[in-house]
């Protein structure tokens, strides 16, 4: 239902606050706080209002309880009643609002949005934001930040507590970027604004709190090595037992499945994951499954997903047929290993939401003609990809062909509409 179409007024007002709580801000969002029934909320936000509102003495007021899913159902329970919820900022930019846009209709909420944290430390940076990486790592594991990194980025993080200071400056020595400089802005806006300057391989957070924006200006060591966004990392990008996608053909894969933002990868028969990490390194918020029955290899998935970045990256052990009617249906799904099997196969195709593409790679001789007679049923395109690389034998130099890789691409007809 849109807001337009909406009979009742809204009852629910998502106001965004600075560090200077209700100073500055238009009277009629001070009315809606003022008149509501329940104002919910961090008590960081909360202990910034009033402590008497004579126009409403009954009003309650309610600390967010967490996790999550608590704090929607705090909402929920006061469905219909005149409520507010306080947020930082803007809550439509890595905050609130977004969330509450699956749980309720249009017309039940107002957002009113303050100046973002992103905003006011670009500023207080003279960082241009159309130039900056923005990510949140509130309530996120701080590995995520490793998908932003390259020489010269300039990012601006969202940030849990004063723990994640020393999180992030581990993690950028450990890919390359010891020498980044690192500012902590703290309750910016606010009469108590402060900011500490750090190097990435020396910092301290004994002199912090816990609400702060963390500026990153990445400086990349030239001694190191530089793994770019792009698919195709090297072989010695991860851990691995020789399963593995060679990384010309899996630049190749990648892009013959096409990750698009949010969407979701199957990845049948993952072996190092390396399909999986680099589908949602290359797209953001993409999403993957990893699908694989040996254990020694989904621990080095665990080992991959961490180390370059994703480690919102699921991984289901076990085999694979077994699994798949249980998972949310995807966008893409790879098939690289059990090739040959119909019925996996079947499963997958049945699986595989309208529109969405499939592309699977064979070697052997048997795994190939299931590939050629699939192709004669639901179309789509077949290629051959052979890498050949260089080596010496004695003084000899050779171009050493590897085995031909047999790869189908295949979109799944999206069904007619009717009409009426």
């Amino acid at each position: 239902m849109s807001e337009a179409k909406s009979k009742k007024p809204p009852w629910l007002h998502v106001i965004g606050l600075g560090e200077n709580g209700l100073v500055g801000i238009d009277p009629s969002i001070k009315e809606l706080i003022y008149n509501a029934s329940f104002v919910l909320g961090p008590k960081r936000l909360l202990d910034r209002l009033p402590t008497q509102i004579d126009a409403n003495a009954t009003q309650q007021r309610v600390v967010w309880q967490p996790p999550f899913t608590a704090m929607i159902e705090q909402i929920k329970q006061r469905q219909g009643l005149p409520t507010i919820i306080l947020a930082s900022g803007d809550p439509n930019w890595f905050g609130i609002g977004s969330s509450l846009a699956g749980q309720f209709e249009t017309g039940e909420y107002v957002l009113h949005p303050a100046l973002s944290s992103f905003q006011l430390a670009g500023a207080k940076m003279r960082w241009p934001l159309q130039d900056v990486e923005k990510i949140s790592l509130h309530g996120r594991p701080a590995a995520n930040l490793i998908a932003k990194l390259y020489p010269g980025a300039k990012i601006l993080a969202l940030t849990s507590n004063k723990n994640t200071l020393k999180e992030i400056g581990r993690l950028l020595v450990e890919q390359g970027y010891e020498n980044s400089e690192l500012t902590v802005l703290e309750n910016l806006g606010g009469s108590e604004e402060k900011l500490e300057c750090f190097i990435a391989s020396n910092v301290a957070d004994d002199k912090i709190s816990d609400f702060y924006v963390l500026a990153i200006n990445c400086i990349f060591s030239p001694e190191k090595t530089f793994l770019p966004l792009v698919p195709g990392l090297p072989i010695n990008a991860y851990e691995h037992d020789g399963q593995i996608t060679k990384s010309q053909v899996r630049a190749a894969t990648i892009a013959s499945l096409a990750p698009t933002k949010g969407a979701l990868l199957w990845d049948i028969g993952a072996g190092s994951g390396s399909v999986a990490i680099e589908w949602m390194r290359a797209a953001e918020f993409a999403k993957a499954i990893a699908f694989e029955k040996n254990l020694t290899r989904c621990k080095n998935i665990e080992l991959n997903k961490e180390k370059l970045g994703v480690p919102g990256l699921k991984i289901i052990p076990g085999p694979a047929i077994e699994m798949l009617a249980e998972q949310p249906a995807p966008n893409a799904i790879f098939l690289g290993g059990d090739v040959a099997n119909d019925l996996l196969f079947e499963v997958c195709w049945r699986a595989l939401l309208p529109g969405g593409r499939m592309v699977a790679n064979a070697v052997t001789i048997e795994s190939q003609t299931a590939l050629f007679e699939r192709q004669k049923i639901h179309g789509g395109d077949i290629i051959s990809i052979q890498i050949s690389s260089l080596e010496y034998i004695g003084s000899r130099a050779l171009m050493r062909p590897s085995l031909p890789v047999v790869q189908w691409i295949v979109s799944k007809p999206i069904p007619p509409q009717r009409e009426g």
